[in-house]
């Protein structure tokens, strides 16, 4: 079989799943159609939003198909219809059984860390929260649990001290294509030996990776400084993390964190949460060291640097609010 025999259908919503799906039609593969999330609105005015990977078949002229049920008998006798031999699925919704047992070749999928940990909604964000020092990305067979299939392969990149989540994923975005693509040969050749999850984890529980909810993202200024940092790098540039301010008897508002630095400073003369304002710095007691806010964003106003927002306030005695 040559990769212009093989009929591919790719699934996949945003940007992340946008450079796999180029590789594979750059690559001369036989993209016999492409599977989205319907438009809705979003936004002012509700302006119809697109995905991105709607936008981008529409642009190299790929049949697309946008249901609002996976299992609507219409889509799924018209996927049958197509009579392809792989489905490639990333960055898109759980797949009911009936579709993707349905190509001879099976269907994999693309995540963004090295199963089986983080398996879940957010691993690219969770790997950087718990300060990882390498992730990667996986192909691997669905099956019906939720990211617990079959290994095909892997590929493993550092996760580097001055990373944001906002870093990891555009490497990683650009690891994973090349890696789909490997993949997408190896079964053109029969070269696949795969390797169960089960095997790697010597008995032992899968790392989660769930969904990043707002509270999640709520600074615990109570934590090791470290602990607040690996949080900020792994919620940046988005969503960002969140903590509220007071000044005095006054509630500043909810204030959002983009960016620390870590520093030798150890946290005295106040409570975790306590803003040390020196200069043109502002550094905050945690449970150990002080941790200098960088980039923040008060409420109704642009994300800027903590001398800029610190220039246009008038503090006398600051703190974030600890749980």
């Amino acid at each position: 079989m040559t990769k212009e025999d093989l009929k591919i259908v790719f699934f996949g919503t945003p940007e992340f799943a946008v450079e796999s799906l180029d590789a594979i039609v750059s690559g001369g593969y036989n993209v016999a159609a492409v599977v989205t999330m319907p438009d809705k609105p979003a936004g002012r005015g509700n302006k119809v939003y697109q995905s991105d990977v709607k936008r981008y078949a529409v642009e190299h002229g790929l049949k697309l198909l946008q249901p609002v049920r996976l299992k609507d008998e219409a889509f799924v006798s018209e996927l049958r219809a197509l009579d392809a031999d792989l489905f490639i699925v990333i960055a898109f919704r759980m797949l009911p059984e009936v579709v993707w047992q349905m190509p001879r070749l099976g269907t994999f999928n693309l995540h963004g860390s090295l199963l089986p940990r983080y398996r879940g909604a957010a691993p690219i964000n969770w790997a950087v929260i718990n300060g990882d020092t390498e992730t990667g990305v996986t192909t691997f067979f669905l099956k019906h649990e939720i990211d617990t299939g079959d290994i095909i392969s892997q590929e493993r990149t550092p996760i580097l001290p001055e990373d944001n989540v906002g870093t990891v994923y555009d490497r990683l975005m650009k690891i994973g294509a090349r890696l789909t693509v490997k993949t997408i040969d190896d079964i053109i050749a029969g070269t696949l030996r795969p390797t169960t999850q089960d095997s790697l984890l010597n008995g032992e529980e899968s790392t989660p990776a769930p969904k990043i909810f707002h509270e999640t993202c709520h600074i615990d200024w109570n934590s090791p400084a470290v602990k607040i940092h690996n949080l900020v790098r792994g919620l940046s540039p988005y969503p960002g993390t969140w903590s509220v301010m007071t000044d005095g008897d006054s509630e500043v508002g909810s204030m959002k964190i983009f960016e620390t630095r870590l520093t030798d400073e150890k946290s005295d003369g106040g409570a975790p949460g306590t803003i040390v304002i020196d200069g043109k710095s502002m550094k905050v007691n945690t449970a150990d060291n002080r941790l200098e806010i960088v980039t923040i964003q008060a409420p109704g106003k642009r994300r800027m640097s903590a001398d800029e927002y610190l220039r246009g306030s008038r503090l006398t005695s600051p703190r974030f609010v600890t749980k």
